[in-house]
């Protein structure tokens, strides 16, 4: 059987082998959840309970029921695993255990983690991945104790290191799970809370080739250019944040200043960071103002960095669409990024993927709608399309922050969302190859005519 399982690793290809790792883990905790020691009232339905798995997996943060108190300790601790377990990847669990038991990787297993965690063939991928794990779990131990004593007075000292690993690891994940039902915003105020979840956000979703290349160069104190990579994210990660916390402040300038200056400044910034895939929140979403959800809706797509725990398009696509757009404004025949020539088809791929990203938030927004068209009646308010916009945004964009959907969502609507879950987790390229398959590149070249376009 052994034998068997190993041939067909081999036969299939890396995309395949990651796609269907998510599924086999998400059936797994999906099956876990259901047993009746890991809810408080000993029961949850299927779906829930692969919404949760889903979510969990795929390090989003909706939730069809309260985590803190639906779940218990046990259902809890499953919801954490699923969380560390799809932030760090299936494929770096397995080929980390595999090594440290001794037994041989196979080829297609490396070649997943090659698509992962580095954006050019490189012979040191197992050195990346060990770095990787010694990355994350030095981060997320410096976060336990840092939350640890920020809670110690609130909460006995069990409670307290719990909800300290808890947090720690699904803010470095960019999960955005939390066992409070206001998310964090009892703690909008505190100093020591924000900064400490926004740095485990930013690290964990900056990119592991990005923190390994800045490793490699502090330990082996190497004098050559950093990567157009690496300046890429850093630059839109930059600018995307301080956007984010411009344009929260300026439009929610009759809310934040009710909170104090500071207060406001600290909850503004705290949004920004989190809302491009973690999915804490210290402000309450459905209050706030329709351009701030307008653009947070544009910083969920933009997500994240590749290789990292989050999800969306992508920083290094902003990076390429922005210099793109910039080079025809301007009547260039290059995109150039740093000093550097953006090859042809790593634009091409670039707007591919937005343009596929933006094709399913919108086929599922009709979906949702089409599907169930009585939505409107469990929704408050005169906002109830941008509710459900913004609900299917974060999702695909693995973020979790929600105007209120989530709860009320209809067996259909939960279904449409877990697949958006998947297709942001797993990324867009991988999912097109899924559907198209990788064979080379098909089609007959006809005589070309021109056409009128604007």
């Amino acid at each position: 059987m052994s034998n068997w399982l190993q041939s067909r690793l081999n036969r299939m290809h890396p995309t395949s082998l990651l796609f269907m790792s998510y599924l086999a883990a998400i059936a797994a905790g999906t099956s876990a959840l259901m047993l009746p020691a890991a809810t408080v009232s000993g029961y949850i339905g299927v779906i829930d309970a692969m919404f949760t798995a889903t979510s969990a997996v795929c390090v989003t943060g909706l939730i069809v029921v309260d985590t803190g108190s639906c779940f218990t300790a046990f259902g809890q601790g499953v919801i954490l695993l699923l969380i560390q377990i799809g932030g760090l990847g299936i494929m770096t669990i397995s080929v980390a255990l595999f090594q440290i038991i001794g037994k041989k990787v196979v080829f297609q297993q490396r070649m997943a983690m090659q698509e992962v965690f580095s954006h050019t063939p490189r012979e040191d991928i197992y050195s990346l991945i060990r770095s990787v794990l010694i990355f994350t779990l030095s981060i997320e131990a410096v976060g336990v104790v840092i939350l640890f004593f920020y809670w110690r007075s609130a909460f006995p000292p069990g409670e307290a290191i719990y909800k300290a690993v808890f947090h720690s690891v699904s803010a470095f994940c960019n999960a955005g799970f939390t066992q409070f039902s206001d998310s964090l915003m009892a703690g909008r105020s505190s100093v020591v809370l924000n900064l400490t979840v926004c740095g485990l956000i930013i690290l964990g979703g900056i990119g592991f080739p990005v923190v390994y290349e800045f490793y490699r160069r502090a330990v082996s104190r190497e004098a050559g250019k950093v990567s157009i990579q690496t300046k890429s994210v850093i630059a839109a990660s930059i600018g995307l944040t301080l956007a984010g916390i411009l344009v929260i402040l300026v439009s929610e300038r009759t809310l934040l200043p009710a909170l104090g200056w500071g207060r406001g400044l600290l909850a503004a910034t705290f949004q920004s960071v989190t809302c491009r895939t973690a999915g804490f929140n210290t402000l309450d979403i459905a209050s706030l103002n329709t351009a701030t959800l307008l653009f947070m809706m544009f910083l969920m797509l933009v997500g994240a960095s590749p290789g990292s725990c989050g999800g969306g398009i992508k920083t290094t696509t902003f990076a390429v669409l922005t210099a793109f757009s910039w080079s025809r404004l301007m009547r260039c025949k290059c995109v150039n990024l740093f000093g550097k020539t953006v090859p042809d088809e790593t634009v091409t791929k670039s707007i591919s993927v937005l343009v596929f990203s933006l094709a399913v938030i919108c086929i599922a927004v009709f979906a949702i709608l089409f599907i169930d068209p009585d939505h409107g009646v469990r929704i408050q308010g005169d906002r109830q399309f941008l509710s459900f916009l913004f609900e299917t945004v974060s999702a695909f964009g693995t973020v979790g922050l929600s105007m209120g959907v989530t709860p009320v969502l209809t067996l259909s609507g939960k279904l449409v969302i877990i697949g958006l879950m998947i297709i942001g987790r797993v990324g867009v390229p991988a999912f097109t190859y899924i559907i198209a398959g990788g064979g080379s590149t098909r089609g007959i070249q006809y005589a070309e005519e021109n056409m009128m376009i604007g």
